[in-house]
């Protein structure tokens, strides 16, 4: 069989487009069922709204509670803001209404759901004749979990990996031609140029100190190809130059208005993580790898049979592009001193590249690509056949309440552990139209337990870290605000950006009484779990709320 007699060419496009529509079910579904965690989501909702309600001559330069805000650049809070006016303007909802919370999430929900066939647009350009393999990126993508639950957040990393894709394939695109009877056209090379660029500005606008080195190494793999390609270089420099235009103009911007505190997203925020580990989240290659263990089913499996492929076609683009971007994601990633569970998500695209050329070869044999130890690779739909078997014996033994499951779980049990089984099964060696439906079960299975794990409460599972912010947002809600008001602060409490976007108002946190702000009176309102132990201060209950109880406090 050809390389490229996976699904036929006209087929590709409306298969991408499906699944396009099916990543957007999987970033609109349930998309307002949960409140907003902490602590990105609570700072970015704050911020696109006060850049909502700002005059136009200041929405470029946001701020956080009125204060200058220097986390990181506006790209995701302007585009929520963008979100929360049209929502103001349509429910004609008042300025100061808080808007609910798929409002804030509907505009990441929506760029992100653009990844799974951008990333099969860069398997295509690494591999052209393969549209199978496309497929499979696309497919991966899709079903992987961690890339459909962060991705519809409030937070800026799905975007992230789709200007990054998107300059992946903008400088994989340079110097190719569409036909190899056609000369190369300049006018298309500074057009792939303008859009590297303009994906770099994206990168500028969301992690500023990830861009100029991103672009700068996919620059380099570009140029070390194998077959050392001419880089039509006065159409990448020009292209490249305008398209930069709009990130560093605002760094520029910024900069002027700001003066040096316009610095702190490029130090404390940025490359200071790199060394040292900030607000005690520590740093290397454990954590990261860990989410990729964790993270990586169902399709954890062909990841080393692909790394493996991938070495054995290191002297071809495809291998070359493959292992390049696994060693450059890693490189900005597993050394950084300080670790969140959502710096791995830069792991997953190349991931998707590295395993999918495996899955296209296990649904369509005859593909050109073989993995090494192929006999290993073949026995994977196996393993995908146990472990289905498992989760479908878990649900009779969860259901008696012997496995302790929440009733949630139980229907994705079933999903997946049919998915698997069932999946698993045709794929070994039913023909090519069993293979094929294997595949399309297998995938949809997977989809099918992710729409039903994000239509669920259980997806955002970092909301049962800590205590639940909207009955405490209530109480403080009905306090007085003002400069005469006494302070409302968190008694040995660290702050929470959701409760503050909840209440309307910033809740600071307090470690003891030399934290505690003064009101004319000496008077304060702390939110304490049990009566707080505050030195002098005569404390009197006001109110309960959930786990934190409202008190009055006096000398």
């Amino acid at each position: 069989m050809r390389a490229g007699s996976g699904p036929r060419p006209l087929r590709l496009a409306p298969a991408l487009l499906l699944i396009w529509l099916l990543a957007l079910v999987l970033a609109l579904v349930g998309l307002g069922g949960q409140p907003l965690r902490d602590w990105d989501e609570g700072i970015v909702a704050r911020v696109a709204l006060e850049i909502s309600q700002a005059p136009w001559s200041e929405k470029l330069l946001p701020s956080f509670w009125g204060e200058p805000y220097l986390n990181k650049p506006p790209a995701i809070h302007l585009l929520i803001a963008a979100v929360i006016g049209l929502w103001r303007a349509l429910a004609q909802a008042p300025a100061e209404a808080l808007p609910p919370e798929w409002v804030v999430r509907l505009g990441p929900a929506l760029l992100s759901a653009s990844l799974p066939p951008l990333l099969a647009l860069v398997q295509l350009r690494l591999r052209p004749a393969e549209r199978g393999t496309a497929l499979a990126t696309a497919a991966i993508a899709l079903t992987l979990m961690p890339l459909a639950r962060h991705g519809r957040l409030a937070m800026l990393d799905g975007a992230l990996l789709v200007a990054m894709a998107l300059q992946w394939w903008a400088v994989l695109g340079l110097g190719q031609r569409l036909d190899q009877r056609l000369k190369q056209r300049p006018a298309r090379n500074l057009g792939l140029a303008l859009v590297a660029g303009l994906a770099t500005s994206l990168l500028l606008l969301l992690k500023a100190h990830a861009a100029l080195p991103l672009l700068l190494a996919v620059l380099a793999l570009r140029w070390l190809e194998p077959d050392r390609p001419q880089l039509p270089w006065w159409p990448l420099l020009l292209g490249l130059a305008i398209g930069l235009l709009p990130g560093l103009g605002w760094h520029g911007l910024h900069w002027m208005a700001r003066g040096s505190n316009a610095l702190v997203m490029w130090t404390s925020q940025g490359f200071a993580r790199v060394g040292g580990s900030l607000e005690g989240h520590s740093g290397g290659p454990g954590p990261p790898l860990l989410e990729l263990l964790k993270g990586g089913w169902p399709w954890l499996p062909l990841w080393p049979f692909g790394l493996a492929l991938a070495w054995r076609q290191r002297r071809q683009r495809a291998g070359h592009w493959s292992l390049g971007l696994t060693v450059l994601t890693a490189l900005l990633v597993l050394p950084l001193g300080t670790q969140l569970p959502w710096y791995c998500l830069l792991l997953w695209p190349p991931f998707c590249l590295v395993c999918a050329p495996v899955l296209a070869w296990l649904i369509w044999p005859g593909l050109e690509g073989r993995p090494p130890a192929a006999g290993l690779a073949a026995a994977i739909p196996w393993f995908w056949c146990g472990l289905g078997l498992l989760l479908l014996l878990a649900y009779p033994v969860a259901a008696l309440g012997i496995l302790p499951l929440p009733p949630a779980t139980r229907p994705l049990l079933l999903s997946l552990g049919f998915a698997l089984l069932a999946g698993g099964g045709l794929l070994l060696g039913h023909g090519p139209a069993g293979r094929r439906a294997g595949g399309l079960l297998l995938v949809g299975g997977v989809w099918l337990t992710l729409a039903l794990l994000l239509s669920g409460p259980l997806w955002l599972w970092e909301l049962n870290e800590s205590w639940p912010v909207r009955p405490i947002a209530a109480v403080a809600r009905r306090q007085p605000v003002g400069a005469t008001a006494p302070p409302l602060v968190l008694w040995r409490e660290a702050e929470r950006p959701s409760l503050n976007w909840y209440a309307g108002r910033r809740v600071r946190g307090s470690a003891g009484l030399e934290d505690l702000p003064l009101s004319a009176q000496g008077e304060r309102l702390l939110l304490s779990r049990a009566r707080p132990d505050a030195g002098d201060l005569l404390c009197a209950l006001i109110e309960r709320a959930g786990e934190l109880h409202l008190y009055r406090c006096l000398p």
